[in-house]
């Protein structure tokens, strides 16, 4: 019923948000002498704020059309490698082309890397700057979940096991030498694929395996998502956030955990920063200030931007990642199979943190190489970024400067020849 109301308050609030759009304009235009007075200002920066915050956000676009390889700028092609029904593997193709042949033949030999972006509620796109800053000394690929709301039901289910099987697809896919990076909710599932393929001694079985904020074992640090996950039972959570979704979506019936609902949560952790930021806005559209309007606009353009879960895929998280800790428990069973990160031997293992994290607290990524028992110690590194919230370990200054590059020299030095 509460994605229902949702969909009404959207609806109901569609004409205030087209006349404050409109009254905005108005109010904007040169010609009209209110637009150069102090009222007139206020009143236009109140309806832009209003508008942009009642607006639904569909999914952005990467928008990442060249990069720097080797000082010379490449042309990027964005194409759908295999285009699946809840996922889609992208491939960030660079034209290299245009380089000249010695700085060509040294770019083709450039790592290639699969970010696992997060199933977590936002599209793959939040990713963007961690794409973006990947791409001049890699070949970069990404799996782009799909939006369970848009799904039909007669296309079936969706759960942690299907997540896990679409990860070693994915590598399979690129094929061998292939660096796996994830970032945050995947972790676990990333970590249990590897496993997995070492148990197979499936020769496509990643180089590398990058862990980024991620929930391996959450009774270390434990954050407020965590606290919540394991006050309340299974059940709580299927009665109370778990919904039909509602009709014209293509999903419709299909049973989900809306994207709104975790939205609302993760702003509900840090509401007085939101609401400073949006006051920030406001005084900046007053002032004029086009260039920091336009950083808000970017950042809340994506992170307004939500999707929806599957009933399956988000039920068994909560209990096997957060409830159970099935993977730290040695217990993470994959198709009726015990999951045995010990048999990873020969895939370099590479953790970050943020010192300041509030949804996957320090330690908790970390566990992965106590559950990597027989990793050599060569094949062990760790990062803790000093100062960095959840969001600062891929995306941002902090991952540009400091993160990134680590993440680059781990990759390269566990690259085959």
């Amino acid at each position: 019923m509460l994605y229902q109301v949702y969909e009404f308050n959207h609806a109901a609030l569609a004409p205030l948000r087209s006349l404050a759009g409109l009254s905005q304009k108005l109010l904007e235009n040169q010609l009209n002498p209110w637009a150069h007075t102090a009222a007139g200002k206020s009143v236009a920066a109140a309806l832009d704020v209003f508008e942009s915050t009642t607006r639904r956000y569909g999914k952005p676009e990467f928008g990442l059309h060249d990069t720097l390889v080797e000082g010379t700028l490449v042309p990027i092609l964005e194409t759908r490698e295999v285009d699946g029904t809840f996922c889609t593997l992208i491939h960030f193709e660079r034209d290299l082309s245009v380089l000249p042949a010695k700085a060509r033949k040294k770019a083709e030999s450039d790592p290639k890397v699969l970010i696992v972006a997060p199933m977590s509620g936002h599209y793959a796109t939040l990713l963007r700057g961690t794409v973006e800053a990947m791409l001049p000394e890699h070949d970069v690929w990404i799996t782009d979940w799909a939006d369970a709301r848009a799904v039909p039901l007669a296309c079936g289910t969706f759960d942690l096991n299907d997540f896990v099987d679409t990860l070693i697809r994915a590598v399979q896919h690129i094929g061998p030498n292939t660096h796996m990076l994830a970032v945050c909710q995947p972790g676990p599932a990333a970590l249990a694929a590897t496993a997995v393929m070492a148990q197979d001694s499936d020769p496509c079985r990643p180089a590398s395996l990058t862990i980024m904020g991620s929930p391996i074992d959450t009774s270390k640090s434990p954050t407020a998502p965590t606290e919540l996950a394991e006050s309340k039972p299974l059940s709580w959570f299927k009665n109370n956030v778990v919904m039909s979704v509602p009709f014209p979506h293509s999903g419709f019936m299909r049973r989900v955990y809306p994207g709104f609902i975790q939205l609302g949560s993760f702003m509900a952790m840090n509401m007085d920063s939101h609401v400073s930021a949006h006051h920030k806005m406001f005084q900046n559209l007053v002032e004029g200030d086009g260039d920091s309007t336009e950083k808000h606009r970017d950042f809340y353009d994506e992170y307004l931007s939500v999707m929806d879960l599957t009933e399956e895929f988000y039920l068994q998280t909560v209990q096997v990642v957060f409830q159970d800790r099935n993977l730290a428990c040695g217990t993470f069973m994959h198709r009726g199979r015990l999951v045995d990160p010990g048999a990873i031997t020969d895939t370099a293992l590479f953790t970050v943190e943020g010192e300041k994290d509030d949804i996957s607290g320090v330690g908790q990524t970390q566990a992965a190489h106590d559950l990597c028992v027989n990793l050599p110690d060569t094949l062990h590194a760790d990062h803790i970024e000093p100062e960095a919230g959840h969001y600062g370990v891929f995306n941002g200054a902090r991952w540009r400067t400091n993160i990134q590059p680590a993440v680059r020299d781990f990759i390269r030095t566990h690259n085959s020849k």
